[in-house]
């Protein structure tokens, strides 16, 4: 039950901040989901977690970085309690095993994810190079619904290295299902999944004469 009030309460406090409203650009797909997106601030997590429906918040889990969400306090409580992420470590250690392990089991047992491609934030409008988990994971569970999604404005309301947001009105985009190939070669699929994020983010509007 204190779990689902502060769910309640971090989506209310979240739209508040930046509104965080989703917009479909396609219809939504019922069954397990691994929502991908561009990386921009501290906020994205959380954002497109209140963005979904309470029926969709209730089985996806973010996959979060441990060095940022594993802290202790208010944000381990958040992450273990309200959010369920799963944690998993940046670097790549060959002695603590394969960082996506997690991410498998949360999938195997039929969890909905959301996911950063990139791996680290961005100021930029657009998303850097996806890197490979993403591929590993549409190889190990073919039937999974790769779902694109794009934050608008977080890139300058909450910017790498602030701590404070500006109260700039953010919509979540989210596309169709990502089109599946088995015999697609890895650059090919990550290309395509970049090029689906992207393309949510519209054309870029020259400025006025």
């Amino acid at each position: 039950m204190m779990e689902r009030l502060a769910g309640a309460g971090l989506v209310g406090i979240t739209r508040l901040l930046v509104g965080a409203r989703a917009q479909w650009r396609a219809e939504a797909v019922p069954g397990q989901c691994l929502y991908f997106a561009n990386h921009c601030s501290h906020l994205d997590t959380l954002a497109i977690w209140s963005a979904l429906t309470p029926a969709q918040r209730a089985v996806t889990r973010p996959v979060a970085a441990r060095d940022y969400w594993d802290k202790p306090g208010l944000r381990t409580y958040l992450s273990g309690r309200v959010l369920r992420a799963i944690l998993i470590e940046r670097r790549r250690d060959e002695r603590a095993g394969d960082p996506l392990e997690p991410v498998f089991a949360a999938l195997a047992q039929g969890d909905s994810l959301i996911l950063f491609p990139e791996g680290t934030r961005t100021a930029d409008r657009l998303p850097q190079p996806f890197r490979g988990g993403l591929f590993r994971i549409a190889e190990a569970f073919p039937d999974l619904h790769l779902v694109p999604a794009y934050l608008d404005t977080l890139h300058r309301s909450l910017p790498k290295g602030s701590h404070v947001p500006l109260p700039l009105y953010c919509t979540v985009r989210f596309g169709a299902p990502l089109a599946r190939d088995a015999a697609e070669a890895r650059a090919d699929f990550l290309g395509r999944a970049h090029a689906e994020v992207c393309a949510l983010a519209g054309p870029i509007k020259s400025p006025s004469a």
